[in-house]
């Protein structure tokens, strides 16, 4: 991958809100199913090193639907190179032993999925699931309805991601979502939840929903947010909130206008920010940023100059600085309806101070909340990292895209989560699926065109040895 997708890797972690710690004393009729699957706080604060477990508490990278750590990435074998025809044919080997699941073993099973995922994760591989996507989708929804294992269960909910990235026809909407939710709602594994969850943001993205089915799953996962996991049985699970919000954050911007809904959706995420965890406080902040963000739309031939003029208290300028040279953007309506309230929060935790955090959370909380208060001072001004400087992802020196949008990031991160590492390959061997998602995502820089990013095999295996040159977080130009 290339050196600018350091800084700003998810990391999936625990938390219990204050709203939630207050709720519990009265949430007596779940108690009885959720309290023996709850996981202790104190868990909420150890979360980089875990993801998902098995039934004897092992961890996966394939059940992993976040990025804990690039250096990780840069080990793959298979990092940024054409797939080999051994791993078409370990795929070919691998949906057989799916499709033929009469007679297997959970073992056997999960072994046949964590190839699978891992295959899938790092190369776009459509035309071997061409044919075999009626009888993979059969396959993988009933490991799922049966949770044999929690391991099977979690890989079987990725593995449905990734053919629905993948491999779009022949794969019904209907009935994932169906299922998905019924995963969400009824399963007592609280890290299968948050992987329905992703599982389902991804199907709701690449499968065909229409603008109705979208914001009845934005509707469900607001649910989820604002109770602080109750709503689905996972009282004060922060891996579920964190799903919630970030599935939130990426399907909203499939979605063009949010005005009824945005008074309710921020006032759940400024409830959030009281969070106890960083990750679901930067998770509700990125949100809505996202919000105040989509209440802006560039100005149409009937708009006045008059209309550009910027109301309660914001700069009357006119100036798109943040715009980068893009048309004039007016304000539409009132993300919400007490912005001085949202920045009050936004500014303390931008400068917040507590030997509860670790270096690296108060670091990314920082970070993060001081961009996040640039968007809701000034909406126009986009995505950036301070008053004059922007997020730019280079791959190695061949292209790049500004990441200059808060809908970029969303969908940038969806990628990045389910795909890790194997984000560049799909990117470059022609995944529809992935280009349709950021849409211009490279332009040239310095060279002729695009080439793949394993074209010179001289050079195979220098960002191992070196992973501080091999991968960086965003840079600022």
């Amino acid at each position: 991958m290339h050196e600018d997708l350091r800084r700003r890797a998810l990391e999936s972690s625990k938390t219990v809100s204050k709203k939630a710690r207050s709720k519990q004393s009265s949430l007596t009729t779940s108690a009885v199913n959720s309290q023996p699957n709850s996981r202790p706080t104190s868990r909420a604060q150890s979360r980089n090193g875990s993801d998902d477990e098995d039934g004897g508490g092992n961890l996966s990278d394939e059940t992993s639907f976040s990025i804990n750590s690039i250096d990780e990435l840069l080990a793959s074998d298979d990092f940024n190179e054409q797939a080999p025809e051994p791993q078409r044919q370990e795929l070919k080997d691998r949906i057989e032993e799916l499709c033929e699941r009469k007679g297997s073993s959970y073992k056997g099973r999960e072994d046949s999925l964590a190839a699978f995922v891992r295959i899938l994760t790092a190369h776009h591989l459509a035309d071997e699931l061409y044919g075999r996507v009626a009888d993979l989708v059969s396959a993988l929804l009933r490991s799922v309805k049966a949770e044999s294992t929690e391991r099977e269960t979690i890989l079987a909910l990725k593995a449905i991601a990734l053919m629905v990235i993948s491999f779009q026809d022949d794969i019904s909407y209907d009935g994932l979502s169906a299922q998905l939710k019924r995963t969400i709602c009824d399963t007592q594994s609280l890290s299968t939840k948050a992987a329905a969850i992703h599982s389902l943001g991804t199907c709701t993205a690449f499968c065909g929903a229409g603008d109705d089915e979208i914001m009845e799953v934005l509707n469900f996962l607001l649910e989820i947010a604002s109770s602080d996991g109750s709503f689905v049985n996972a009282t004060d699970d922060a891996d579920t909130v964190i799903a919630a919000l970030q599935e939130y954050g990426f399907l909203t911007t499939y979605i063009d206008d949010l005005e009824t809904e945005s008074e309710d959706a921020v006032a759940a995420f400024v409830d959030q920010l009281d969070s106890d965890n960083v990750y679901v406080q930067i998770a509700a902040g990125e949100n809505i940023s996202l919000l105040y963000e989509k209440s802006y739309t560039p100005m149409e031939e009937d708009d006045t100059l008059s209309d550009l003029e910027e109301t309660e208290g914001n700069s009357s300028s006119g100036d798109d600085s943040g715009n980068s040279g893009g048309p004039k953007l007016i304000k539409r309506y009132n993300a919400y309806h007490n912005t001085y309230e949202i920045l009050e929060k936004v500014q303390a935790l931008a400068s917040l101070s507590s030997r509860k955090l670790s270096k690296h959370e108060k670091k990314q909380l920082h970070q993060s909340f001081a961009s996040i208060q640039i968007t809701v001072e000034n909406p126009r001004l986009g995505l950036q990292t301070n008053s004059a400087s922007r997020m730019t992802v280079r791959i190695h020196q061949e292209g790049e895209m500004k990441v200059d949008k808060w809908w970029k990031l969303m969908r940038l991160n969806a990628l990045r989560r389910l795909l890790q590492g194997g984000f560049v390959n799909h990117y470059f061997e022609g995944n529809k699926q992935v280009l349709d998602t950021l849409p211009l995502i490279m332009r040239d820089v310095k060279v002729k065109g695009l080439r793949s990013p394993g074209h010179d095999k001289s050079k195979k295996g220098r960002w191992k040895d070196n992973p501080k040159r091999g991968l960086r977080g965003f840079s600022e130009d």
